[in-house]
């Protein structure tokens, strides 16, 4: 089966000179419908994330799943061995005495959490990711120097490649080039 140049298509990339141009470009295309965009600059720029659409992300709830898992955990595994596999009477203490575990399941909730929140921020940002469609586009190298981009995907809904590259450079790109996978 041959590919077609439309199913090889990654999306459209626009080029930017500066970061202001590229914010006013993102919220643009936002505004035209476009959901599936992103953008690349040198330098992290706070509106970028808002003027694409990205307010939301998983990763508080996965810490505080790990935090939750390790303080159970950590709890059960001390009243596992305090009660159950080695009971041991010091001083009269009750074998269940809880309060002697709080040190522990703390500490455990702090180890767990941490450990969710790397693990939980390299998969949602799909790390480690050693190639990436974006590495094809001619100037692409400049985003680590000087130039800003803007994707729109072709996986977005309202993606038609003619109007999207009609589109971004009615938004005074630079450059707009095609981006294959």
């Amino acid at each position: 089966m041959v590919k077609t140049k439309a199913s090889r298509l990654y999306g459209v990339m626009a080029q930017f000179d500066n970061p202001s141009t590229l914010v006013a470009a993102a919220r643009e295309t936002y505004a035209a419908g476009y959901r599936k965009i992103n953008g690349y600059s040198p330098f992290p720029i706070e509106e970028l994330s808002e003027a694409i659409g990205f307010t939301r992300t998983g990763l508080p709830l996965i810490v505080l799943a790990g935090g939750i898992i390790g303080g159970l955990g950590g709890f059960f595994m001390q009243y596992w061995m305090e009660v159950i596999n080695y009971p041991l009477n010091v001083g009269g203490k009750p074998f269940n005495s809880w309060p002697a575990f709080i040190p522990i399941t703390f500490e455990c909730i702090v180890l767990c959490a941490a450990f969710a929140a790397v693990f939980g921020m390299l998969a949602l940002n799909k790390l480690p990711q050693p190639y990436h469609p974006v590495f094809n586009a001619p100037n692409f190298a400049l985003a680590t120097r000087d130039s800003f981009f803007l994707v729109i995907e072709s996986k977005d809904p309202k993606f038609d490649h003619d109007e999207a590259r009609r589109f971004l450079k009615s938004l005074e790109a630079r450059e707009v080039v095609d981006v294959e996978l």
